[in-house]
């Protein structure tokens, strides 16, 4: 569809997927959701050059882990989706990428964007020689920025809503929610999850510049968004789906109670730890003070005794 008129909080608006078109062959379509996740991305990318010292990273090996791990995100976040979507399905590489489709690469999953980037940037990482946990931290603040920018290409497209809202203003209705849903208004989940997403770049920000261990950053933010995205996708009605079950709602809820479990874990180790050091700079401290109340009084033996000498001797 060129446009749709969409109805969202009372406000009428008209929304044109397609940019421009490029003069290439018939006309190449650039969509308003790619430049929409571009910016995300460059958001992102200006917000790790301006903090990597925080987060004690070179920039040059930085941006290495990061060229790599973006493609392959993109190809991790096609192949979830055509994985787990009943209707993904492809039957040539060409239509994997999107060519000759007229829409380009359409279909892709977050959570696949996640595990690639995670996955290529830890292997980059180890290459680069790249402290892993730094870069998973600064990198977990850059999804945030990027997942709360790039979910209003999903606006455009209207796509990512949910169920009925029952209200009478609170929600969104365009031809497509009509053509899918019928006519009522939908809770626009897209809006939920950026501004979820807007909060938790703020809170993991304030907590980077706090952080006890390296790695607790990228654990808040598995909490964070995990927690997040499975109550806002418990709404969603085109969830990608294992049988009966929404693939984003169990990705979800493992993610955040197996990132909980590490945090208490490493939390209490590190108390131990705080502690231990605690004692030991105690009795440290201890054994100095003994040694110097042992000097103190062998320089008083001295000075009677010098006394004693030079009073006999006068």
């Amino acid at each position: 569809m060129d446009s749709y008129n969409v109805v969202i909080f009372g406000l009428e608006l008209t929304l044109k997927p397609i940019a421009f078109t490029l003069p290439i062959g018939n006309g190449w379509d650039v969509y308003w959701y790619g430049i929409i996740i571009a910016l995300g991305f460059l958001l992102a990318i200006i917000y790790a050059m301006k903090n990597y010292k925080r987060f004690e990273l070179n920039l040059d090996r930085m941006l290495d882990v990061v060229l790599v791990a973006v493609p392959v995100s993109i190809l991790c976040a096609r192949t979830y989706y055509v994985l787990f979507d009943p209707n993904g399905k492809i039957s040539s590489i060409g239509e994997f990428f999107g060519f000759g489709t007229g829409s380009g690469l359409s279909g892709i999953a977050i959570y696949g964007a996640v595990i690639g980037a995670f996955a290529a940037g830890g292997l980059t990482c180890y290459i680069r020689k790249v402290n892993i946990l730094d870069m998973f931290d600064i990198g977990a603040i850059g999804f945030l920025i990027g997942q709360a920018v790039g979910r209003w290409g999903n606006f455009v497209n209207q796509e990512a809503f949910g169920s009925f809202t029952g209200s009478s203003w609170w929600g969104m209705e365009s031809e497509r929610t009509i053509f899918e849903m019928g006519e009522g208004l939908v809770h626009p989940c897209f809006l939920y999850e950026s501004l979820w997403c807007l909060a938790g770049f703020f809170v993991l920000n304030y907590f980077s510049k706090k952080r006890s261990f390296k790695g607790q950053i990228v654990l808040l933010y598995c909490v964070w968004y995990g927690f997040g995205r499975a109550i806002i996708e418990y709404f969603r009605t085109d969830s990608l789906m294992i049988g009966a079950f929404k693939v984003s709602v169990l990705v979800s809820v493992i993610i955040c109670i197996a990132a909980i479990i590490i945090l208490i874990v490493v939390s209490k180790k590190k108390k131990v730890k705080v502690l231990a050091e605690g004692y030991e700079g105690i009795f440290a401290e201890s054994e100095e003070t003994e040694g110097l109340e042992e000097v103190k009084e062998n320089e008083l033996e001295e000075e009677n005794i010098e006394e004693n000498k030079n009073g006999e001797i006068d």
